[in-house]
């Protein structure tokens, strides 16, 4: 199944006095306050007059644009629809998108015959809403009528319509749930499961839906019954659906915790079972009559990372059968993603963070067979879709040197290339490698390096990570590295630079044990892993003691927010985007509850004592010079507050500290509606770098 994200509802901020003469920086978090939005406004203007000067700016700008416009895209699988594939393509004349569909025959051939369902930009000048996509989830196994999802500026919440895909139109009188942080699920043609955040009462301390109820056609949505409801202590609750085989399986996760989760799945004669999974477990799929799941927690002889599967008509029984292993990761491998088909488990693993994909099925005698598929070593590899009939997964293939291949691939290993991207630079001028540096504690990090061929004299060099929330960083074509950051990577390395792309713990990159050893009062590991690949880079002349800059997006600003207030001697230049800076109250602003099982509860005077000794907006010191910093953010980020960043910028620049600060008016968490904003940043972000550590070895 597809992994259910929830997004936050914002929340009020107080502005007692007592909170104001503690933080005289508080109003700055009054997201669209006039006097905050007066602020960003000249901030912004500052630092667009610093930087768009810069010779090379607007070249770069320009390029990054034609280089994110490229009509050579995948067109990725969005979702396999009987015959139909369906895909959100991107374009210049198309910068919120286009919904389209074909044939799976034309498109397996790499000839696929679009016939656009949604023209997004044309239904925004239309309904005079600045729509951006969030997805569709149609109804199998006719996929007649589906559900779309539309984002007002591309937030969180969104509104979802009904669709009739033959039609090729919304339905007149259809279904349609309002704008909110919506989790919707067909329970079958004529019913949904809605989980919709509608203010007190219905939403838990973290701001998502804690009920949900079952809507029928024709009927008003007062007149829904509620099915499930959570706790207003847990993270929230969604419904959600999968096909084993031919039979569709409705279910409703509770997310009880941040990474604890019990599932409830609808029996055959409509009472719901609450699955006997272990709640930290990951469920990822159904195959075969058997649920899917990879245990964080060892689970008897079972190992922690390992993919194990219980008997669904067992479980809905009311039995509780024991888990079968299907398949157990080695020391170096980490499992990522797990997908399935009708009758195929498809299991993609990280091996010392290189991607390789496996097929598994399930034996008469209840074992599971595995067989490797032969894509390219030393890669990327993405599970970017899977056609349920055909047994076939799609995988999308890629390095920071080679460009996107996306291949089908069959459960006897018969691979075929779909679509191969051209070069978008000369990639026989640079090089990459794998390091590992060697941090505090001993634990050995690695690292990706990309550089000039021959360069040999210590450089600029910019270090992306990130560290936390299991999320592994697997090198990408260097067009689209760091995230969000468009084609900076190469711009840089192009210039004499070096790129790097550390594998920090926090991170998936090594299995659970690897996000654990990051997790709460263990943060600080992940800052001295950052802080080590740094030293490594140093101490081995890749790059210049004056010239180390460090990215981290989301999370990854509490990264390089307390890499630069513990270490402002070691970094040159700081990017942090969409940052999470404020750990005292970042528990209350919007989405931060639900990640107290990943920081700890600052509220707690025993969380704190550890929090404080990195939050970075509490340990930015008077008197100290602190590298200059570059923030990129969006005002209608309805996940990580926008206050995060105002506030870090107001407190480094009160104290004559150099700050460079851009604030889109929309774009949601990602930063940018659209490629012309990102292709922006990237200009900015280069020229920020240039400006502030040189390029190459000046």
């Amino acid at each position: 199944m597809r992994t259910i994200l929830f997004a936050a509802l914002s929340a009020a901020v107080s502005t007692s006095a007592l909170a104001q003469a503690e933080d005289p920086n508080l109003w700055l978090e009054d997201i669209e306050g006039q006097r905050a939005i007066a602020q960003v406004k000249q901030w912004n203007a500052a630092t667009e007059a610093s930087l768009t000067t810069m010779p090379g700016f607007e070249e770069r700008r320009a390029r990054a644009l034609k280089l994110l416009n490229d009509p050579n895209q995948i067109a990725t699988p969005d979702e396999v629809m009987g015959d139909l594939v369906a895909n959100h393509w991107v374009d210049a004349d198309h910068k919120r998108g286009l919904w389209r569909v074909s044939p799976l025959s034309a498109y397996l051939a790499g000839k696929p015959v679009w016939r656009t369902l949604i023209d997004v930009d044309a239904l925004g000048k239309a309904e005079g809403k600045s729509w951006v996509w969030h997805g569709a989830n149609c109804l199998p196994p006719e996929y007649q009528r589906c559900l779309v999802s539309l984002s007002p500026g591309g937030s969180d919440a969104d509104v979802v319509r009904e669709f009739d895909l033959a039609a090729g139109k919304f339905v007149e009188g259809g279904f349609t749930v309002p704008e909110s942080k919506n989790s919707v699920t067909w329970a079958d043609r004529d019913t949904l499961l809605v989980a919709m955040a509608e203010g007190e009462g219905t939403v838990t301390r973290s701001g998502y839906a804690r009920i949900v109820k079952e809507w029928k056609r024709g009927t008003p949505w007062s007149a829904a019954t509620k099915v499930a409801e959570a706790s207003e202590s847990d993270i929230g609750i969604s419904p959600f659906a999968v096909m084993d085989g031919d039979i569709r399986r409705v279910a409703i996760s509770r997310n009880v915790g941040f990474y604890a989760a019990r599932v409830s799945m609808r029996a055959p004669d409509g009472h719901w079972v609450e699955l006997p999974i272990p709640e930290t477990a990951i469920f990822d799929a159904v195959v075969s009559g058997q649920a899917i799941a990879r245990l964080v927690e060892s689970l008897g002889q079972l190992k922690p990372g390992s993919v194990v599967a219980f008997d669904i008509a067992q479980m809905l029984s009311g039995q509780k059968p024991e888990p079968a292993l299907v398949m157990e990761p080695t020391k170096s491998q980490a499992i990522e993603e797990v997908a399935a088909t009708d009758n195929v488990l498809w299991v993609k693993a990280l091996d010392d963070v290189s991607g390789k994909l496996f097929a598994l099925r399930r034996q008469p005698d209840g074992s599971w067979s595995s067989k490797a598929m032969p894509l390219l070593d030393h890669s990327t590899v993405h599970i970017a879709g899977t056609a349920d009939k055909q047994d076939i997964a799609f995988a999308a293939v890629e390095g920071m040197l080679s460009p996107t291949t996306l291949m089908s691939v069959d459960s006897t290993g018969k691979a075929a290339t779909i679509q191969a991207l051209p070069a978008q630079f000369d990639a026989s001028k640079f090089s990459v490698d794998q390091r590992f540096a060697t941090s505090k504690d001993g634990t050995r990090v690695p690292y990706f390096l990309v550089r000039r061929k021959g360069d040999s004299r210590p450089t600029g060099a910019l270090i992306h990570a990130y560290g936390g929330f299991r999320a592994a960083q697997t090198p990408t074509y260097l067009t689209a590295q760091p995230y969000r950051s468009g084609p900076l990577g190469l711009f840089w390395v192009e210039q004499g630079g070096a790129f790097v792309l550390a594998n920090i713990r926090g991170g998936g990159e090594y299995g659970p044990a690897w996000h654990q050893a990051a997790l709460r009062e263990k943060r600080q590991n992940s800052f001295d892993d950052l802080e080590a690949v740094a030293r490594d880079l140093i101490r081995t002349g890749v790059a210049r003691k004056d010239g180390v800059a460090i990215s981290g997006r989301s999370n990854g600003g509490v990264l390089v927010g307390a890499a630069m207030t513990q270490h402002p001697e070691l970094y040159s230049a700081v990017i942090a985007g969409s940052p999470l800076l404020d750990m005292k109250r970042y528990s209350h602003l919007l989405a931060g509850a639900s990640w107290v099982d990943e920081y700890g509860d600052p509220d707690k005077p025993g969380d704190w004592a550890f929090l404080s000794n990195y939050s970075p907006y509490q340990n930015v010191r008077p008197g100290v010079r602190y590298p200059p910093t570059f923030f990129y953010l969006s005002t209608k980020d309805d996940r990580v507050h926008p206050g995060h960043a105002r506030k870090m910028a107001a407190r480094l620049s009160a104290d004559g500290n150099r700050i460079y600060f851009h604030e889109y008016m929309e774009g949601g968490h990602s930063v940018g509606a659209d490629r012309s904003e990102d292709a922006m940043r990237a200009a900015l972000l280069w020229a920020f770098l240039t400006k502030e550590i040189g390029s190459g070895a000046d």
